[in-house]
């Protein structure tokens, strides 16, 4: 490791829709020959497997109001300015040329401190609406960066349109040639993410089991269900003569998203930036529960382009959806039409994009100091 070379800190945590996009931007920045750091929470190291080994984890204390009793409320503040504190003492030992947040709980202590100490700072917004972290700097930092366009931004503040990072898993399968459906075997990738995989298991397996049986012969199901759903699902699909395979976490997601003739999921900002790299037709049922209603802003540039079909959770049914499925599934040039349209507003490049910001913003810090000596 070259220790002469400039420190990025990401500070990240929470969601794999926080995480990945930081992961991105940790590969870009590596490449580019930067060192990198990673500052999140246990809750976030959990989904630090895919970073490069290049990256140094830092681990400091953060907490949330959103989850837990009386006393682990009442111990936020203390978590979360312990963390702080850690922050500031590595940050004053590493010097940092620049610090990025992607929202999430555990990027609080790490921007704080890069508030307190003035360096040069960002956030990445992968929604339509920036998440409670990011709006809680968005008018102390120095820039913005949106992976959703157009996102809503409080008074006075502009962002830059980037797009969402993607990891290089998937961006070295960007474009991929999309297999229309036929007289083959078709497989369905169905994902509901970490809050909102249940509705998605009460309501996919028998909407499939629905299809008429000259298309669901030809059907192989991966679907992403909660652990305590698997068994329940897995069962379903066995007794109905579904070939499936159900999993709590799929580690292949950009295998399986390559191989799949359809995409069944929630609208969280990375998959969406998936869907748009690779190409694929879906159906999108964002999250009701989102309290900004977020995954319904990220929906919306797919839905326009006519590459998916927005359901809402309220109208997700076990018959409209068996239609739907096989609206697509029986229509190859519509499924092919779908598949391109994803592709026309992908962003491929948006972690090149997001790390030019990162290095002009560094450089413009740099020329300020030079120029005060």
């Amino acid at each position: 490791m070259n220790l002469s070379a400039p420190l990025l800190v990401i500070a990240a945590g929470g969601t794999g829709g926080h995480m990945f996009p930081a992961q991105a931007l940790a590969e870009t920045m590596l490449a580019r020959g930067w060192r990198v750091k990673l500052a999140t929470d246990a809750r976030g190291a959990r989904y630090t497997a895919g970073f490069p080994p290049g990256v140094e984890i830092e681990v400091m204390s953060s907490a949330t109001f959103a989850r837990g009793g009386l006393l682990a409320k009442a111990l936020v503040p203390l978590r979360v300015l312990s963390g702080t504190t850690q922050a500031v003492w590595r940050m004053l030992r590493d010097r940092p040329a620049a610090v990025v947040g992607f929202g999430g709980y555990p990027a609080i202590p790490a921007m704080t401190a890069a508030t307190i100490l003035r360096k040069p700072r960002m956030i990445h917004e992968q929604n339509g609406v920036l998440g409670r972290v990011n709006q809680l700097f968005a008018k102390r930092v120095n820039a913005i960066a949106c992976g959703t366009w157009p996102t809503k931004m409080p008074e006075g503040v502009t962002g830059q349109h980037t797009g969402n990072p993607v990891r290089s898993t998937i961006h070295d399968r960007a474009g991929a040639g999309y297999i229309a459906p036929g007289d083959y075997p078709m497989s369905v990738l169905v994902m509901g993410g970490s809050q909102g995989a249940r509705i998605l298991s009460d309501v996919v397996p028998p909407a499939i089991a629905a299809l008429p049986s000259e298309l669901l012969r030809h059907i192989r199901v991966s679907h992403q269900a909660r652990e305590e759903d698997q068994v329940r699902v897995a069962a379903f699909y066995a007794e109905n003569g579904i070939d499936a395979d159900v999993e709590p976490f799929f580690h292949d997601v950009p295998k399986r998203m390559t191989e799949a003739q359809l995409v069944i999921t929630r609208a969280g900002a990375s998959t969406i930036a998936d869907l748009t790299v690779i190409g694929r037709p879906s159906i999108l049922v964002p999250l009701a529960a989102a309290i900004r209603d977020e995954q319904t802003a990220n929906a919306r540039g797919l839905v326009q382009a006519d590459a998916a079909i927005l359901v809402p959770e309220s109208q997700l049914h076990v018959q409209s959806l068996a239609d739907q499925i096989h609206s697509i599934l029986s229509n190859p040039q519509a499924a092919e039409h779908m598949a391109r349209a994803a592709l026309s507003v992908g962003r491929p490049d948006a972690a090149d994009d997001l790390a030019a910001m990162v290095e002009k913003l560094a450089a413009r810090d740099t020329a300020s100091v030079e120029t005060k000596e």
